[in-house]
C-alpha cells in the first residue's frame, strides 16, 4: 500500500481558519502518475504543461480546477482526511500566546490522519508526503512517532517506511496537494468549494475533525 499525503493551510496565523491533512491511495500508482502528467500536457493552461510541479492554487480558473478534480476521482482514489479548526488547537501547543509546537502538533495531525486506514491487512505500507520543516521535530522523531503509533495494529513483520520527497519530483503528492486544496476551499467557504467537495464525495472514505468531540465517518465503500 501507497498512502500519498500532503496539507493545506497554516499552523501559525496566516490566512484561513482550518487547517487540513489529506491522503489518498489507488490501485495503481503508475497509472495516476501517468494520467495526471497527459492531463497536464493536453488540458492545462500552456505556462503549466511543462511545469514540473502544478498545485491547486496556480493560475487556473475554477471551471478547469472542478474538471481536473473529476478527472482524479474518476482513478478510484480513496481519500482520508483530518481538518482543525486553528481556534480549537489546545494550550499545550501555545507559548506566549502563540502556536509553538508546530512540529510536534504537525506529528500528531498525521499521526490521527494515518490511523483512519486501520486496520490495514498489507505487508507492505509506504508513507509518502511532501517535504517540509518540522520546527522542533527531527525527521527521525517524527517517522519514529508515527511509526511506533501503528505497529501495534499492523501485520506481523510489515514493511512501513515513511519518505519525505520534492513534490516536483511526485505527480502523486501533487494530487494530495489538489485534494487538500479543494477542501480547503470547501470548509473555508471559498467559492465553487461545495462543487469541489461534492466531486471528491464519493472518493472520500473517512474524515476525522481534530480536537472536538465530533467523529464522523462519511463516505465508506
Amino acid at each position: 500500500m501507497y498512502i500519498y499525503l500532503d496539507e493545506s493551510g497554516t499552523l501559525t496565523g496566516g490566512a484561513g481558519d482550518y487547517f487540513i491533512v489529506a491522503s489518498f491511495t489507488v490501485g495503481d500508482i503508475r497509472k495516476i502518475a501517468k494520467e495526471f502528467r497527459k492531463w497536464q500536457k493536453s488540458k492545462l493552461p500552456k505556462k503549466l504543461k511543462v511545469k514540473p510541479e502544478v498545485k491547486f492554487n496556480d493560475n487556473i480558473n475554477n471551471t478547469l480546477r472542478l474538471k481536473t478534480l473529476k478527472h482524479f476521482a474518476n482513478q478510484d482514489i480513496r481519500i482520508f482526511y483530518t481538518f482543525l479548526k486553528k481556534k480549537n488547537i489546545p494550550l499545550e501547543y501555545y507559548k506566549k500566546g502563540k502556536v509553538h509546537e508546530t512540529g510536534l502538533l504537525y506529528t500528531e495531525i498525521v499521526k490521527s490522519t494515518l490511523g483512519l486506514y486501520i486496520p490495514i491487512t498489507d505487508k507492505q505500507v509506504f508513507v509518502i508526503r511532501d517535504r517540509r520543516t518540522l520546527k522542533g521535530v527531527t525527521v527521525e522523531q517524527f517517522n519514529d512517532t508515527i511509526i511506533a503509533s501503528l505497529l501495534p495494529n499492523l501485520p506481523a513483520k510489515v514493511v512501513f517506511q515513511i519518505q519525505a520527497v520534492d513534490s516536483t519530483s511526485s505527480a502523486q503528492v501533487q494530487i494530495a496537494d489538489w485534494i487538500c486544496g479543494a477542501l480547503a476551499h470547501y470548509y473555508e467557504g471559498k467559492p465553487m468549494g461545495k462543487e469541489f467537495y461534492a466531486v471528491l464525495k464519493g472518493n472520500i472514505v473517512q474524515e476525522k475533525e481534530l480536537f472536538s468531540e465530533k467523529w464522523t465517518k462519511v463516505w465508506e465503500k
